[in-house]
Parts: structure tokens; C-alpha cells; sequence
């Protein structure tokens, strides 16, 4: 740190014991309308395994795939190993990875709202490209455009959920963000189930239908208020404090509204947000912002939400049985997220991450031994051991849905201070996207290759991030959004690195 550069990052003084307001039907509803745009995340996360389970979906786009899957000899590991049938699922991710750095100055110069709206209208375009689809082209722009959608969607939304929602209750809030994202996953479960059996155009129905929450987010987009957050930091304060007073449902706003001016003052300062995250002050946001989204995807989730119908066919399972089961992580994941949301703001975010993070590995842990003893390359799971498989996968799901689903998302989206928030976020989404589509992409090569291992690959990865939550991850419940930067003041490892903020003097301010 050089000797006078320092500046404090927007709020000085502690206020939240001064902040009023109630928790107002205006922001339950604006809150609800903006999670949707998590549905179109969820609804393409489930859509994608059960469509490439179905055999006229491979059939026409990766024939290859269905003869191999017909052999009866083939190994069960590998049947499904095809670098296509991969990109099919992947480019939308990266694709989405890409557009979340382009949506972050969209968001901070033209607000949340408009970057809700991109996304919502990307969606649409790109799910009726799918579902019009006649050959692996069009079928993979349609991919593309529906990955621009989710890059904006999932750098705008958590970011609106976080910045309207009161402190008291911010982690439920925004939890519905992931709470559409599992009704999403499990909407589609439930469709591929009844689509499967509507041949030969059943899969266009399951692709196309993703217009559906696209429409809701767009619609929803145009009808929401802007956050007061991002309407001062654009300097319209009067219309900033009119909409802090409607949604908090009082006029006595003066201490929260107050910590947004000098939040937007200092981050009106800062001309390359994403340079100024690199600095020390920043760093442990940056370091959440990199190794949460990370985490969250190394559990394994998305392989087993992507793949879900394909590996308990792989399992043993038939086509319905494997499209039923899929449907059933689904629900599990989608009632297990409300779980979190009624103890989020009550257990705090810390205990769910380690209580889910040590479940999970215990689930895995069993998963592979049951594989490894009991299933191999050429031999199937007996019914009993199977029931067993889909049971412990479902406790997987539920630990999932309850820890690292909602606060994979909902941590890096409350600790940013505005001037970096919204750079903060694309870094968020780009990391996690990138890993999404790594796994999505190299899943059924790891599954080839490592059988049953693969689960062992992914329990050790949950260790590793249920000690790092132990170790680096402060409680943030309660912490008002505009003053967490001084939490990581306070913590036994990062007060070493965050610089102190220097005395004011009383008088002369």
C-alpha cells in the first residue's frame, strides 16, 4: 500500500442498528418476479440430460452416440463418451462465461434491470432456436444464445435480490434465486418424463418450452423497480431514496440511504472496477468470488443434474425408470432449498456450508462403494442396489440444495461493496460457468475413465471446501451489504491482509 493512496471503500461508520423499515409486499413481489430469471438456468440444467438420454434426440443429432448405446456389449462407463454429445450440453456455458463479462458494465452503467431484460430476450431467441433445430448447427447457436441469456441473468439477478432485500432477511431473498433454479431443474425432469413418450418431435417440445420462464424474466425485467443501490450510484439519488422508501415502507431511511451515498460516491471514483478488485483491500472478496463458484461445481452437482437420466442408465436402469429417477433429485433438490431459506438468516451461512459439505462427502463416499463392489464394466446393479444408489444420490442432492446450491450464489453476491459489485459478479458467473462447462464437457471422459472413482474425485473435492468455509469464510448473517467490508476487518486471517481504515477527524468532517 502506498503512503496516502488509501482510500476507505465507501462506508466508515457502522449504522445498521439505525436502519428501519419492514419487510414490504413490494419486496417479497420484486424479489419473486427477479428469481425467476434462476428458472431458466434450472429449467436448461435439466432439460439437457433428459433430452440426450432420449433415443430419437440421438438418433438424428449424434448417431454415433445411438449405435454405441444400442451395443449391447459396450462398457457401461463409456457408452455415452462422445465429445459432440458434450459440446451440446457445454457451449452454453461457455458462451454464458463470455457474455457475464460483458454484462458486468451493462449492469453497473445501466442498471439491473436491463441486464434482466438481455438475458430474458437472449433465452427466448435461443430456445426457439432449439426447438427448430434440423441440424447440429442450428442446434448449437441455439446453446449459444441460450448461454448469453444466462450470463446476464446470473450476473444481474442475485446482485438485485441482495441490493432490495432487507438486511435481516437478504440470505432468504436471495435464495430464491436458487429456489427457482431447482423448480426450473425439476419443471424440466418432470416434462422430459412425459416428453419421452411423444415421438418423434418430443424432444422439441422439451427444448422449446424453455421460452416459457425466458418470457417470465422479460416481462418481469420490464415491470420490476431498479434498485435504490444502482439508481445512486447513477446518480439519480431523489429517485434512489423515493424507491428505499417504498420498498422499505417507511420515510425514516436516512442511515441506510445514507451508506448507499457514500458507497456510490466512492465507487463513482473508481473508473476500472476490475482492476481496483485486485487490490489488497479487496482481496478476500476476490478470493470468495473465485473459490465459492468453484467449489460449488466441484461437488459434482451439475454432473449429476446434467447426466442424471444417463448415468442411472448407465446404472442399469431403463429409459423411463432413468427419466423417473432423474425426476425424482429434482424435487429433492427443489425441497431442499427451502430448508435453507427458513434457516439461512436464523443458523447463519457457515453451519449450512459445513453441515452440507460433510454430508455430501458421506453420500459419495457410498456411492463409490457400492459401484466399486457391486457394478462393473460390463455387469449391472441388482434392483435392490440400485433403490439403494438412487436413495444415498438423493441425500447427496438434498445436502446440496440446503448448503452449497443457494450460498455458492448467495455469499459472493452480498459481500462486494458497490464500486467493485458488479465486477465482483461477473467474476462470480465467469468462474462459475467455466467450471460448469469443464465438467459438463469432460464428465462422460472422467466417468470412462475413473468409474466409480468419479465420485471419490468429487468427495475429495468437498473436503478440501468444507475446511476452506471453516478456516477463511466469516459469518455474514445479519451484516448489513453496505457495511461488510468492514467484517473481514475482524476476522482472525484477513485483518492481516485488509489495511485498516485510517482515523477521521470528527470535527473537520
Amino acid at each position: 500500500m502506498a503512503g496516502g493512496s488509501f482510500a476507505p471503500a465507501g462506508v466508515e461508520k457502522e449504522r445498521a442498528e439505525q436502519y428501519q423499515g419492514k419487510v414490504t409486499s413490494f419486496v417479497i413481489i420484486s424479489c419473486l418476479v427477479a428469481a425467476v430469471g434462476g428458472s431458466i438456468f434450472g429449467y436448461d440444467i435439466g432439460i439437457s440430460g433428459g433430452v440426450t438420454s432420449m433415443d430419437v434426440f440421438l438418433e438424428k443429432f449424434f448417431p454415433v452416440v445411438y449405435r454405441k448405446k444400442k451395443h449391447v456389449h459396450e462398457n457401461n462407463y463409456c457408452k455415452y463418451n462422445n465429445q459432440g454429445l458434450a459440446a451440446f450440453t457445454s457451449s452454453l456455458y461457455l458462451a454464458g462465461l463470455v457474455a457475464s463479462l460483458v454484462a458486468s458494465p451493462v449492469t453497473r452503467k445501466c442498471g439491473r434491470r436491463v441486464s434482466i431484460i438481455c438475458g430474458g430476450i437472449s433465452f427466448l431467441v435461443g430456445a426457439t432456436l432449439n426447438a427448430a433445430a434440423v441440424n447440429l448447427g442450428m442446434l448449437l447457436l441455439g446453446r449459444i444464445m441460450l448461454g448469453v441469456g444466462i450470463g446476464f441473468g446470473n450476473q444481474a439477478v442475485p446482485l438485485y435480490l441482495s441490493e432490495m432485500a432487507p438486511t435481516h432477511i437478504r440470505g432468504g431473498l436471495n435464495m430464491m434465486f436458487q429456489l427457482a433454479t431447482t423448480l426450473g431443474i425439476f419443471s424440466a425432469n418432470m416434462i422430459n418424463y412425459g416428453t419421452e413418450k411423444i415421438k418423434p418431435w418430443g424432444w422439441r417440445l422439451s427444448l422449446g418450452l424453455a421460452a416459457g420462464p425466458a418470457l417470465l424474466m422479460t416481462v418481469g425485467g420490464i415491470l420490476l423497480p431498479e434498485t435504490p443501490n444502482s439508481l445512486i450510484e447513477r446518480g439519480l439519488k431523489e429517485k434512489g431514496r423515493e424507491t428505499l422508501e417504498k420498498i422499505r415502507g417507511t420515510k425514516n431511511v436516512n442511515a441506510e440511504f445514507q451508506d448507499m451515498v457514500d458507497a456510490s460516491e466512492f465507487a463513482n471514483s473508481i473508473k476500472h472496477p476490475f482492476r481496483n478488485i485486485l487490490e489488497r483491500r479487496n482481496r478476500p472478496q476476490l478470493v470468495m468470488a473465485i473459490f465459492m463458484p468453484t467449489f460449488q461445481i466441484l461437488t459434482g452437482i451439475n454432473s449429476i443434474l446434467f447426466y442424471a437420466p444417463v448415468l442411472f442408465q448407465t446404472m442399469g436402469f431403463g429409459g423411463n425408470a432413468a427419466l423417473y429417477s432423474s425426476a425424482l433429485t429434482g424435487a429433492v433438490l427443489a425441497l431442499s432449498t427451502l430448508v435453507s431459506i427458513a434457516t439461512v438468516d436464523k443458523w447463519g451461512r457457515r453451519i449450512l456450508l459445513i453441515g452440507g459439505g460433510i454430508q455430501m462427502v458421506l453420500c459419495q463416499v457410498i456411492v463409490a462403494i457400492i459401484l466399486g463392489l457391486k457394478f462393473g464394466a460390463d455387469k449391472e446393479l441388482s434392483k435392490g442396489f440400485s433403490i439403494l444408489v438412487v436413495i444415498v444420490v438423493c441425500a447427496f442432492v438434498a445436502a446440496f440444495g440446503w448448503s452449497w446450491g443457494p450460498l455458492g450464489w448467495t455469499v459472493p453476491s452480498e459481500i462486494f461493496p458497490l464500486e467493485t459489485r458488479s465486477a465482483g459478479q461477473s467474476i462470480t458467473v465467469s468462474v462459475n460457468l467455466f467450471f460448469t462447462f469443464v465438467i459438463a464437457q469432460s464428465f462422460l471422459s472422467l466417468l470412462c475413465a475413473f468409474k466409480f472413482g468419479i465420485f471419490l474425485f468429487f468427495a475429495s473435492w468437498v473436503t478440501v471446501m468444507t475446511i476452506f468455509v471453516y478456516l477463511f469464510l466469516p459469518e455474514t448473517k445479519g451484516v448489513p451489504i453496505e457495511e461488510m467490508i468492514l467484517l473481514w476487518r475482524k476476522h482472525w486471517f484477513w485483518k492481516k491482509i485488509v489495511p485498516m481504515i485510517p482515523e477521521v477527524d470528527e470535527s473537520k468532517s
